[in-house]
């Protein structure tokens, strides 16, 4: 072997040796997670704008035309691209605003990401919903909605700008089909959508309270050491808020069930009642409107559960 060689081989061996050590060095990717809260008009639902060194990837979006074009203009004061959206459940309020969102962004087709049984409740209801809401929120009601385009089965890990997220399946919940979303690494968080609303009254008019409660089981023992969640609606927190929406829904099905008298349904002073115990339980205006919406929905479920 020349001389030449020899350098030329040891040169190479010193550039992958440098190259490794270097990427054994990187610290890991430390994101920023941006909370926007869409306030009292917007039901003050949370998205979440989870910044990298490269990108966002958004958690959800908002219920009405101000609230998303408030968090686009969140979005672009960042300066970054928006890498994708990762979506919990299938109502509205969490994905009316992904139109104004993606609109024009820097990077074309951004991801949208939902599990197959949230993308199914979106497309089965959105006609359903605009029908029954546009009425009541007018020209807020986006009047374009933006479904899922990419779909993710449970247990799926996907990674945008340095970041990794997996996505897990949770079935009937506060909607009619839940999931959320884990942020990995050393920083661990969870996203986990409406199976907590903490701090306000909860929607129940789904009709899945014993499903949810069964999820929220399910999530204490899947997100052991994970220090912040954030919910869908109200202040993140640990797992104190897992059980904060335990017993809540706990309050309200008690309530429900002592003022049905195993009916399906509630008479019009059981419900101005169950509007009164709930509130003096949880003493707070926020989305008290939901406490009524609930009432028929969770007497016709318990009536029904042997």
């Amino acid at each position: 072997m020349s001389p030449r060689h020899s350098t030329a081989r040891v040169g190479s061996r010193l550039a992958l040796f440098l190259a490794v050590a270097c990427a054994r060095a990187a610290p890991p990717v430390t994101p920023v997670v941006h909370r926007f809260d869409a306030g009292e008009a917007g039901l003050y639902v949370n998205a979440y704008l989870v910044e990298t060194p490269s990108g966002i990837v958004a958690i959800d979006a908002t219920l009405t035309e101000s609230s998303s074009k408030a968090l686009r203009a969140t979005l672009d004061s960042l300066g970054k691209p928006l890498l994708a959206v990762l979506l919990t459940h299938g109502h509205p309020d969490h994905y009316n605003g992904v139109t104004n969102l993606v609109a024009g962004t820097t990077v074309p087709g951004v991801p949208i990401l939902a599990t197959a049984g949230v993308d199914s409740v979106i497309r089965a209801n959105d006609a359903a919903k605009d029908a029954q809401w546009r009425p009541v929120f007018k020209d807020e009601w986006p009047s374009s909605r933006t479904f899922p385009n990419r779909i993710v089965r449970d247990g799926d890990t996907v990674s945008f700008g340095g970041v990794t997220f997996s996505v897990h399946d949770l079935g009937p919940g506060e909607s009619h089909h839940d999931s959320y979303w884990l942020l990995e690494g050393p920083s661990r968080a969870a996203f986990v959508g409406d199976e907590v609303l903490h701090g306000v009254h909860a929607y129940a008019a789904d009709g899945h309270t014993t499903r949810w409660l069964a999820n929220l089981e399910q999530l204490s023992t899947a997100l052991q050491g994970v220090a912040t969640i954030y919910p869908g609606h109200g202040d993140p927190g640990g797992p104190g808020i897992l059980v904060w929406q335990r017993d809540y829904l706990l309050a309200y099905r008690q309530a429900v069930a002592e003022l049905s008298h195993d009916r399906p349904t509630l008479t019009p002073p059981a419900k101005t009642e169950l509007v009164a115990r709930m509130k003096q339980y949880l003493p707070t205006t926020r989305l008290e409107f939901l406490i009524v919406l609930g009432a028929d929905p969770v007497a016709a479920e318990l009536r029904a559960t042997p």
